[in-house]
């Protein structure tokens, strides 16, 4: 089978997944700007395609590009990844996940997330303001949830949560037999 893993990547924490995802495939990478500019017909040489992006705003960053494509790649193995600062416990996660694809999609492709970090000396302004700005918000929530208020906390700092684990359930889903 002959992969082609596509991603996108702010801090670093996309692309080690990306890194992880392939060691298993053993296929190639490309970067999402590297992956735009190839034609339409590069793409056919392979068996299994796979996005990942980082979270931002609920949505799996730069994911149309992949998605709006897919409908001519149904007769390969296509998925996308999400990396985000969640767990992947927190509700919102199962939401973005299931909001990821159309139901047309999710008859040929699947969604998964894999939790990252937040590393804030790689993160441009605007993304740190963003960050800082939300966890104010929930600090001050008065009917915050525990989950909220633990986001509140790990949204003020750098951390990584990321492990290599959360590929196997991609790597099983896109290895195993159609």
């Amino acid at each position: 089978m002959k992969s082609l893993i596509i991603y996108s990547s702010q801090t670093g924490f996309t692309k080690r997944y990306a890194e992880w995802l392939n060691e298993h495939l053993k296929g190639d990478l490309l970067t999402v700007k590297e992956a735009q500019k190839k034609d339409d017909g590069y793409f056919n040489q392979y068996d299994c395609l796979v996005y990942g992006g980082f979270s931002l705003a609920g949505k799996i960053n730069k994911a149309d590009w992949f998605t709006a494509k897919m409908n001519q790649w149904k007769g390969k193995k296509l998925a996308l990844f999400c990396v985000g600062a969640s767990c992947v416990d927190q509700p919102e996660v199962a939401q973005a996940m299931d909001a990821a694809l159309t139901d047309e999609q999710k008859k040929y492709a699947k969604a998964f997330y894999c939790p990252g970090g937040i590393n804030y000396s790689k993160l441009p302004l605007p993304s740190r303001l963003v960050l800082k700005g939300l966890s104010s918000m929930l600090k001050k929530k008065a009917d915050a949830t525990p989950s909220e208020r633990d986001m509140a906390e790990k949204l003020t700092t750098t951390f990584d949560i990321s492990d290599p684990a959360y590929i196997l359930p991609i790597v099983e889903y896109l290895t195993q037999e159609s």
